[in-house]
């Protein structure tokens, strides 16, 4: 499960790509309803790690620094919740070994998990920003699409 934070960090940058400039951080609050101190913790701690840049002064405000296409899920999901690993023993930037294992190799649970991280990681690692406004753009392309029909 990723933590609202996260969620308000992808609602944020979504926001960022679909206007093209910059916005002022009480402009996304409000248009993504996340709250504003909330919002700033978020988008300076996504701008120390590159994803995001401000600028100050009347045409100020928060703008992607990386092309959305290169922005992938799991990239943000990693800055802001840490390890998506559903076990510390699968985790590839804050591996431990887990405490009741007696070998990783024969170890059930962990050859079932190892699945569902790996294809978690597949997708969230190749899904970019951009990618989900493609998505978001077709899903509303297809509700207009009987009207469209009808005309």
């Amino acid at each position: 499960m990723i933590s609202q934070r996260a969620k308000y960090a992808l609602h944020a940058l979504l926001a960022l790509a679909r206007a093209r400039e910059s916005l002022m951080v009480g402009e996304i609050a409000a248009s993504e309803q996340i709250p504003r101190k909330f919002l700033e913790q978020i988008l300076l701690e996504l701008k120390r790690h590159g994803i995001v840049q401000s600028r100050r002064g009347r045409f100020g405000g928060y703008g992607l620094l990386m092309p959305a296409d290169r922005i992938t899920f799991g990239q943000v999901l990693r800055i802001l919740d840490g390890p998506i690993a559903p076990l510390p023993c699968l985790s590839r930037i804050a591996y431990r070994r887990c405490a009741d294992c007696k070998t990783e190799d024969s170890c059930e649970i962990r050859r079932v998990f190892a699945r569902v991280a790996e294809s978690a990681r597949e997708v969230l690692d190749h899904t970019t920003i951009a990618d989900s406004l493609a998505e978001e753009l077709l899903a509303e392309e297809g509700d207009t699409a009987p009207e469209l029909a009808r005309l």
